[in-house]
């Protein structure tokens, strides 16, 4: 803004000092000739041409009706200089009449040509205008198709999920329904209270837990999540996922450590699937942290987000990977599946919220749960 104002203003100047520029020189080359006694002659040639000078500038500074404008000043000018001062014959000063038609002849071509040079200029600037708009406009329409495209292979690679989802689901329910149907015969043969009725209780509920988890992951694979949304407390839910991994971090030597929360913060969730989704994101930061290192829980109300931060002390995240570790099937870990953190976004997502890595090479890495509050209405 502030360049095209000082465009403006020499724009401005240039209309004032140019006519007065044009005009000092006519005026000093006329007073020139006037004042040259008529022995010299040869300082009256010289004279004479000077006045293409300011005749020329004004076709280039003003264009056609510019130069025509100066050359017909300059004869009117210079005609009685021929007539009172040489007073010679028509046929004698036949050439310094022709000068003029000189005068005309070039301020008007010059100022023609300037002037078609300056409109072919303008619309040369029109068409890298349109051209650069043009280029604007493809190069958003290219992010558009090429962020199009990712979301195309995405859905091809879920597509994939899905199908493959499918097969292992009929592959593990077969066994499973065996398994359970087992356990509930082998739960006939032993009275409660036993040590070995229990066994068979646990076992027959873990196989319905299995079964769960089995529906779950072919709904995500197909984006189809009819939870059951109710309130969740999340200082309770965090608890109890600390709880459920104390001993894993104990085994790796990793001091997992929830900051105190003072506020109880509420959000409409489906409880079990938020427990899962807490439990993939610890148990990553617990496998990237090496031993003596330490995975640390924060919680706390950024606007009517609830804002929960999973951060290890680990090797740190890479910009690369940070745009991948999302992906499906995408996985730095020789036997990991790639699954867990697609699952626990999918899950976020589907809640309202989202999921945010932070971090970088040698510093650790952070994961960031954003959840919307439960509202006060």
């Amino acid at each position: 803004m502030g360049d095209a104002k000082t465009s403006q203003e020499m724009q401005r100047w240039q209309a004032v000092l140019r006519p007065i520029l044009l005009g000092g020189m006519i005026v000093l080359i006329s007073l020139s000739h006037y004042l040259t006694p008529l022995t010299y002659c040869h300082l009256h040639d010289i004279f004479q041409r000077l006045y293409y000078i300011p005749i020329i500038l004004a076709a280039f500074w003003f264009g056609l009706w510019g130069g025509l404008g100066c050359s017909l000043l300059v004869s009117v000018i210079y005609i009685p200089h021929i007539m009172y001062q040489w007073g010679g014959t028509f046929m004698f000063e036949i050439e310094r009449y022709l000068e003029i038609v000189m005068y005309n002849v070039v301020g008007g071509l010059t100022g023609l040509l300037t002037q078609r040079d300056r409109l072919q200029r303008h619309e040369l600037q029109r068409t890298a205008a349109g051209l650069a708009a043009s280029y604007h406009t493809l190069q958003g329409q290219s992010e558009r198709i090429m962020a199009v495209e990712e979301q195309l292979r995405r859905s091809e690679r879920l597509s994939t999920l899905g199908e493959m989802a499918a097969v292992l689901a009929h592959e593990i329910r077969n066994p499973l329904s065996s398994i359970r149907g087992t356990a509930e015969i082998l739960l006939d043969d032993y009275r409660p209270g036993s040590p070995k009725h229990e066994f068979v209780e646990i076992q027959i509920k873990e196989a319905d837990r299995l079964n769960r988890v089995v529906e779950d992951f072919l709904r995500l694979a197909r984006q189809q999540q009819p939870a059951e949304l109710q309130r969740c407390h999340v200082r309770e839910e965090l608890e109890t996922i600390v709880t459920l991994t104390a001993n894993e971090a104990r085994r790796r030597g990793v001091a997992l450590r929830l900051t105190p929360i003072e506020a109880d913060l509420l959000v409409t969730a489906d409880g079990e699937k938020l427990r899962q989704a807490f439990l993939n994101i610890i148990l990553n930061a617990l496998q990237a942290t090496p031993q003596n290192g330490s995975v640390s829980i924060g919680l706390r109300q950024q606007g009517q987000q609830c804002e929960i931060r999973i951060s290890d002390t680990g090797p740190g995240i890479s910009d690369e990977l940070k745009q991948r570790i999302f992906e499906p099937f995408f996985t730095t870990k020789p036997d990991g599946t790639g699954l867990g953190l697609a699952i626990t976004r999918k899950i976020i997502e589907a809640h309202g919220g989202s999921l945010q890595v932070e971090g970088k090479p040698g510093s650790g890495t952070t994961m960031l749960v954003s959840l919307p509050l439960e509202s006060s209405d």
